[in-house]
């Protein structure tokens, strides 16, 4: 009996388990799969599916209009146009641009929409906002040419 008890020790500290265990069906996680040889269109499509955005409920960053410093624009805001405050469309000056929001500087006083005015006459627009808008040019007028007779 006392080799029993021996024998049991020693399995025991070996981390053997004396019962005979029947073997369990065994579950492959990571198959290694053979490489797949193309020619080239599945890379392809594999391209275009990694450039779509994986937010579809997000409106896609595209800019309407590139605005540099310097271009006159329009911007539907809160303005004084004869001494009066009005909600139109008024010329501006682009007067920075980074890579989500336009500066505009105007010449007449602009109004916040909850009714201040504007101390340096300079509003904020985001790139894709409807409310700014390149200044439509104007055709040149051209004189008339007096001709010589």
């Amino acid at each position: 009996m006392e080799r029993v008890k021996a024998n049991s020790k020693a399995a025991s500290k070996a981390g053997v388990n004396p019962k005979i265990q029947t073997p369990e069906p065994v579950r492959i996680v990571n198959k290694i799969s053979p490489p797949r040889i193309s020619n080239g269109d599945d890379r392809k499509s594999s391209r275009l599916i990694r450039t779509v955005h994986p937010y579809t409920y997000m409106k896609a960053p595209g800019v309407m209009h590139d605005f540099q410093v310097g271009d006159k624009v329009e911007v539907y805001c809160d303005h004084e146009k004869g001494r009066e405050r009005v909600r139109g469309w008024i010329a501006g000056i682009v007067v920075q641009v980074d890579n989500k929001m336009v500066a505009v500087q105007f010449r007449s006083n602009v109004y916040l929409t909850d009714g201040w005015m504007v101390p340096d006459r300079i509003l904020w627009y985001p790139l894709t906002s409807e409310h700014i808008r390149p200044v439509a040019k104007k055709p040149s007028r051209r004189e008339k040419a007096i001709p010589d007779y």
